[in-house]
């Protein structure tokens, strides 16, 4: 079976300094969930945006979905993004949109129904607990429910691939706890997950994961790239 995501020998440079993330090889396999940990300054945020297509590679090959994305005409990205669920620090919601039509959004893009976008919306904000502040913008949020809404938007259209830039960084345990099930159904229904973070801790609460140390611009040994030490040896077979 193909990996979903491929990169292949990837670098990184902003301008004109030293490379951000350097010789990058990994690929994701499909339906399993996937943690890349590493301290700040390792460049997990733009290993994020080349998962997401925000970024493309100074150098090296990115297949995504089977596709070079790095030589892929720009008119034809829309429609891979629309096939990854982006989680990204910092939220990007819509603050003019209640929270009900943030959620929304990706499902009217495509063209859905209205009596399905109601009820997938219904039921994406209970899971994240925010049923009861459908009706609330943004900017009235605090910090962990703006992370959550941002969550269900991105999982909503039940992507392919998920891609997550600390998602439990502003959440409260309870919170985690709960945004972390949540990942983890999706995976066991099928989806792709890689969740980019600080803490290494994450793959413990996630046993069927598979980890990977992000270190000086690269990913930390190789031969054991998404080696999970908490999860049963099954897994690998």
């Amino acid at each position: 079976m193909s990996p979903i995501l491929h990169f292949e020998q990837v670098g990184l440079r902003y301008g004109t300094g030293s490379e951000t993330l350097s010789n990058l090889t990994f690929a994701l396999t499909p339906g399993a969930f996937h943690i890349v940990a590493g301290p700040a300054g390792t460049g997990k945020t733009s290993l994020v945006r080349l998962a997401t297509l925000a970024q493309r590679p100074s150098r090296g090959i990115v297949r995504l979905f089977g596709q070079d994305i790095v030589t892929l005409p720009r008119e034809a990205l829309p429609a891979i993004r629309r096939r990854i669920g982006a989680i990204s620090q910092d939220f990007r919601l819509l603050p003019h949109l209640t929270a009900f039509e943030n959620v929304a959004l990706p499902l009217r893009i495509v063209g859905q129904e209205a009596s399905a976008i109601h009820a997938a919306v219904d039921e994406m904000l209970d899971a994240v607990g925010l049923e009861a502040r459908a009706g609330a913008r943004p900017p009235t949020l605090s910090g962990g429910e703006q992370q959550r809404l941002a969550i269900a938007r991105a999982l909503v259209a039940r992507p392919e691939l998920i891609v997550a830039d600390e998602p439990t960084g502003h959440l409260d345990p309870d919170s985690a706890a709960r945004v972390t099930t949540l990942l983890d159904s999706h995976q066991r229904l099928g989806t792709t997950v890689l969740v980019v973070t600080r803490d290494p801790g994450l793959a413990t609460r996630v046993p069927q994961a598979l980890l990977a140390r992000l270190g000086r611009g690269g990913i930390e040994d190789p031969s054991g790239l998404f080696r999970n030490p908490a999860a049963p040896r099954r897994a690998y077979r």
